[in-house]
């Protein structure tokens, strides 16, 4: 984690409860395997959060900004305006050969949690803000004439490619999201 005034308790808590949640699902992850997992004690967990929905909402806010500075970096290697756009999907397609590819963290949470005022929504409604704010700004830099528009479509082409290599097992559909890009792009 990035935080220098995290403690490491609370480092290895929420890095486990990251990765157990990310392999498993909210609700499948109990409090007795987050102390296990962690090996931070239950009362010091307590120290830090009122509850398991606050641990995961900061948990999923770290892996935000992990996954978008991957991201940013990843997709930002390209020449181009237009390269930088078409290279979001390389970057997909390079995440979903790593061998514990489970989809969008993001997602996956918003859909095991029903309430929209949920903090682990807000947490997932503020990560796809986000990477709609980047794809906004890569469409301004590559003069697109509806900048919001063509954010919005990629930003479905993203999320569609995701669900797609995860739930039929296609690692091939960042190639495909690609493809379906550069028509949007006219290249």
């Amino acid at each position: 984690m990035d935080d220098p005034d995290m403690t490491e308790p609370r480092q290895k808590l929420l890095a486990a409860t990251e990765r157990l949640i990310y392999a498993g699902g909210i609700t499948a992850t109990g409090m007795d395997r987050i102390v296990k997992e962690s090996g931070v004690a239950r009362k010091t967990i307590y120290t830090y959060y009122r509850n398991k929905d606050e641990l995961v909402a900061d948990a999923l806010a770290k892996r935000d900004v992990r996954w978008m500075n991957w991201f940013i970096a990843r997709s930002g290697k390209a020449d181009t305006p237009a390269g930088k756009l078409l290279a979001t999907f390389d970057a997909l397609e390079e995440w979903f050969f790593t061998p514990d590819f489970r989809g969008c963290a993001f997602i996956n949470a918003a859909g095991e949690i029903g309430d929209e005022r949920d903090p682990i929504r807000a947490v997932a409604k503020r990560h796809k803000i986000k990477l709609r704010d980047y794809l906004h700004k890569l469409a301004v830099a590559y003069g697109a004439e509806d900048a919001d528009q063509l954010a919005a479509e990629f930003l479905i082409l993203i999320d569609g490619a995701i669900t797609v290599a995860l739930v039929m097992g296609r690692k091939e559909a960042a190639r495909e999201a690609q493809q379906l890009a550069r028509k949007l792009l006219k290249t």
